[in-house]
């Protein structure tokens, strides 16, 4: 069945909710980083000493390019518009800076514990930002899609007996269930098969409709051999 008004609606909350999850996902895994970077860029400088202040700079300094670059990307891919090559570079500059910057001191110390630690947060905003755009993407398209189908296959969208008359007469009248199925009824032969995508083709009608179609078809020549 296709879905219902609410249904559609509910696709795109849950759409909002996991493209806010994502995004706070990624800002906290940036920001656990900082603290390490900052001790990496200050290395043995006194507390509030210049270079320690100015060791605070550098986090943010590759945090914000790559957040610019996703958020870039994500309106971009819904356009279906692909950037171009120093795009993807400067993204995975970025989480490659990101993540030898916070592992360098525990590689170096050698100790095992420590390198997972700090390479769980920069890898997780390595996926999450490779997946993000791709994830939004097709969640926007399921939006569309059930909206669509919605749209197309709620009785709402029939015009009332007291609506025909105020209507114009160039709006073209909505064809019924019960018409797209006598299309398929005489169109059906013995060696054809029902099947959603025939039903579209031999009736035009949308892909949500063309499932109950099919179904209703199918038992009418199951139950009768032939519908007609």
């Amino acid at each position: 069945m296709p879905p219902t008004r609410a249904e559609a609606e509910h696709v795109e909350q849950v759409r909002k909710q996991v493209d806010r999850l994502c995004w706070t996902g990624i800002l906290l895994g940036l920001a656990f980083t900082m603290t390490n970077v900052q001790q990496f860029a200050a290395a043995d400088s006194p507390p509030w000493s210049l270079v320690w202040l100015a060791a605070w700079l550098l986090d943010p300094m590759v945090s914000l390019v790559l957040l610019a670059i996703l958020r870039a990307e994500q309106v971009t891919a819904r356009y279906g518009i692909h950037t171009g090559g120093w795009v993807r570079a400067a993204k995975w500059f970025t989480l490659a800076a990101t993540y030898v910057m916070n592992t360098w001191a525990a590689y170096a110390a050698g100790e095992a514990d420590s390198v997972v630690l700090h390479s769980v947060p920069p890898l997780v905003v390595f996926v999450a930002a490779e997946a993000v755009t791709d994830l939004r993407d097709k969640l926007s398209e399921a939006v569309r899609t059930a909206f669509t189908n919605a749209a197309v296959d709620s009785p709402d969208n029939a015009p009332d007996d007291h609506e025909r008359p105020a209507r114009s007469a160039s709006v073209k009248r909505r064809t019924s269930f019960d018409e797209y199925l006598e299309r398929a009824r005489s169109a059906w032969s013995p060696d054809v098969t029902v099947s959603p995508s025939w039903i579209r083709e031999v009736t035009g009608c949308s892909r949500g409709l063309s499932s109950r179609l099919a179904a209703a078809l199918a038992s009418e020549v199951n139950e009768g051999g032939d519908p007609r």
